[in-house]
């Protein structure tokens, strides 16, 4: 086959641009760090690239739910530690009532004390994380106790006033979602309960303080029949106790979630890094090893083509 000179200089500019080529595609990698500039690039790359930004994308949103948990489970057990200080005093004043060296007066002052107390309970209760009650379940924007100024509604179902802490809630459940579990996601199919269900609680210490209080107000009471309100106080008592001890498990469950939140992001922040990160150094070494093929083709170019075109490339 007969080689002509169009020939020579057909096939000298089309390695020279394959040349330019190589030598721009390893320029943009080391410019950018990473291995492919455009997903036509490497389509196997840039695919598991996706994957592997979506994972760190679901991580950092884990991150910030777990945030969230915290918030709900430490708001809970800090106002939980409230109640349970509260009943303490509610304890010491019931223990001091049946002295029969307390006059009728002395009884009023303890029980307009516990008036105070029983509001405060109450507003704990009520207590939100950001504009959410904590305490009501699923139904978060409505409050455990009334906040209208009544003292007979409690979770949206009307409290018979002539019940004793043995009693119940009237035969009506209460409103719908106060009892329901709040569930926050923190990993694939892993749901982390971040309310406590108080709502039985918060009704037996209401009704525990307003037997109290009747009994202090009550002229001739006993100090026998007030003492019984002890053993009362020390059901309850547990009973925040229980729910604490319940909350503090799931705290403790929180870090354990949060530090393989912290491995995960780590895992696949290296698997993103081995997938499109260049080696530095082989990727300078092939850079200047295709500068020096370059203008060894271009040396040998310049020998093959007669001096007029070598002269116009030039």
């Amino acid at each position: 086959m007969r080689v002509t000179q169009s020939m020579l200089s057909s096939n000298m500019l089309r390695n020279l641009s394959n040349s330019y080529s190589k030598m721009g595609k390893l320029q943009n990698q080391i410019n950018s760090g990473s291995k492919i500039t455009r997903p036509s690039d490497d389509p196997v790359v840039a695919v598991k690239g996706i994957g592997y930004r979506t994972n760190l994308n679901k991580v950092e949103q884990y991150k910030r739910n777990m945030g969230e948990v915290e918030n709900w489970l430490d708001t809970s057990d800090d106002t939980l530690d409230h109640v349970g200080i509260a009943l303490r005093r509610v304890q010491e004043l019931v223990t001091n009532a049946p002295n029969d060296t307390n006059t009728d007066e002395d009884r009023e002052k303890m029980k307009k004390e516990i008036d105070q107390i029983k509001l405060q309970i109450r507003d704990l209760a009520n207590t939100k994380v950001g504009e959410k009650y904590l305490f009501s379940g699923t139904n978060t924007l409505s409050p455990v106790f009334s906040t209208d100024g009544t003292n007979d509604i409690f979770a949206g179902v009307i409290i018979n006033p002539a019940r004793g802490i043995e009693g119940s809630i009237e035969d009506t459940p209460p409103a719908s979602g106060f009892t329901n579990s709040v569930e926050i996601e923190v990993y694939d199919g892993v749901n982390l309960n971040v309310n406590t269900d108080t709502l039985e609680m918060f009704a037996q210490i209401d009704d525990m303080l307003t037997n109290i209080q009747k009994d202090l107000s009550t002229a001739g009471t006993s100090g026998a029949q007030i003492g019984s309100h002890l053993s009362t106080i020390s059901t309850v008592q547990n009973k925040v106790l229980e729910n604490r001890a319940d909350i503090g498990a799931r705290q403790n469950r929180v870090d354990m979630m949060i530090n393989r939140l912290a491995t995960q992001e780590v895992v696949v922040t290296k698997q993103l890094s081995d997938n499109e990160d260049i080696d530095y150094e082989r990727v300078i070494t092939d850079m200047i090893t295709q500068e020096s093929i370059h203008q060894a083709a271009l040396s040998v170019g310049a020998k093959i083509i007669q001096s007029t075109l070598v002269d116009f490339i030039r």
